[in-house]
């Protein structure tokens, strides 16, 4: 029977007598068929051994580290995936060189340049952390859980501000128009309405940090962090934006130790190599139905490991991100934008009645709420005017106030 290895070095595949040898047994063969020496060697079911980054995160990946475990008692069979991580460089078997020039293959500039394009894994991230707005995070994954019940997928760019240490804090996310299916995510962008987005940001002295999108109840039994799909996706997204620290954030259902459902957040940057791999036009961008998911094909050799391959585990393009969470400075307690019911002034009145006890700088300090009132103020001179009240909690002019009532007293 046939067991199937991913490392770090793309997919393997060793071959055993039956399923009733022992973790010892197996990992002799991997020795033996791969050239990973047993000592060097870290086995587990679970492909986030993958993306461990340090000696203590790989010890926690603890299934098969009895060597006596029967692997037919981990429900391993024929084809089944097992996961290595190993220290070290390996010796692989067989001919290190290939021939070129007039004495064998002629070469192409094109073979030469993608000869030289290795994909391998970027240990840190440009970015220190990021930390979550509580209310924002709540708001964006009680819709999605609560409303669509992760059925079909859901997306937004988060805005806030970066650390000259490299820590990303997300204080609101914008959910622009949008269409989401069990397998894909489009986002039908409106130019206008993200002018407005960009006007509060910059009165807010906030800017684009990343990218947020969920993965379906559907999603958790497939074989991947990330499909080919939402790595162009993401990768995109990253490419268009200047900013070095751009964070990609994956939300999901998990089931619990108690068979129950646990909403959890993960948070990555795409890799260096996948940005400039997708800004010079090497990923295939049409994905046909029958590419694994979890492999990004591409349209020329890239070199993974030892190997020449136009199939990369989109696994190598993730950088893991550390979350924290934070109270922002502002509130998500009105109605957000481009949902399934439109968002109408008797909101903006039911709001303002709400929180009349309140200052009134306090009441309008919700970037839904301002991104409402901005489609009626000018976009130059009020909206970042407007948006400035609200980072300095400052007074706001009788002007603003006026106007703002008189637009929640047409509904």
């Amino acid at each position: 029977m046939m067991i199937r290895i991913r490392s770090r070095d793309g997919l393997e595949r060793v071959t055993i007598d039956n399923q009733h040898i022992t973790v010892a047994q197996l990992k002799a063969l991997i020795e033996s068929q791969l050239r990973v020496p047993v000592p060097n060697q870290i086995v587990s079911t679970n492909q986030n051994l993958l993306l461990a980054k340090t000696a203590n995160d790989i010890a926690r990946f603890t299934d098969m580290s009895n060597p006596q475990t029967l692997i037919s008692s981990l429900g391993i069979t024929h084809g089944s995936m097992i996961y290595l991580a190993y220290e070290g460089e390996r010796t692989v078997a067989g001919p290190n060189f290939h021939p070129s020039g007039s004495f064998g293959r002629k070469m192409t500039m094109d073979d030469l340049i993608a000869k030289q394009m290795r994909v391998t894994r970027q240990e840190n991230p440009h970015c220190e952390l990021v930390s979550f707005d509580r209310d924002a995070a709540n708001a964006f994954q009680h819709y999605v859980n609560e409303s669509l019940a992760f059925a079909v997928k859901r997306g937004g760019i988060m805005y806030g501000t970066v650390s000259p240490e490299g820590k990303v804090e997300v204080n609101f996310i914008y959910e622009p128009p949008q269409q989401g299916t069990e397998e894909n995510l489009i986002l039908l962008r409106d130019p206008d309405e993200e002018n407005l987005v960009e006007a509060i940001a910059m009165g807010l002295g906030m800017r684009k940090v990343g990218f947020i999108f969920t993965q379906t109840i559907s999603q958790n039994k497939k074989d991947y962090t990330m499909s080919n799909a939402e790595i162009l996706q993401a990768v995109e997204l990253h490419g268009q934006s200047d900013l070095k620290e751009w964070v990609t954030a994956v939300v999901k259902l998990e089931v619990n130790e108690d068979g129950g459902a646990d909403v959890h957040f993960e948070a990555f940057q795409m890799s260096d190599i996948c940005v400039r791999l997708f800004k010079e036009g090497w990923f295939e961008t049409e994905i046909l139905e029958e590419v694994d998911p979890k492999l990004s094909r591409m349209k020329k050799d890239v070199v993974v490991g030892v190997k020449d391959t136009r199939e990369v585990d989109n696994d190598f393009y993730l950088v893991v991100v550390k979350i924290f969470d934070h109270q922002g400075p502002l509130s998500t307690t009105f109605p957000i934008e481009n949902r399934n019911s439109p968002v109408t002034m008797k909101a903006l009145k039911n709001h303002l009645d709400r929180t009349k006890n309140l200052p009134f700088v306090k009441r309008i300090s919700d970037f839904h709420l301002l991104l409402l009132v901005a489609k009626f103020l000018d976009i130059n001179a009020d909206v970042p005017a407007l948006a400035e009240c609200v980072l300095t909690q400052s007074s706001v002019p009788e002007g603003y106030q006026l106007l703002i009532e008189s637009i929640a007293g047409a509904a």
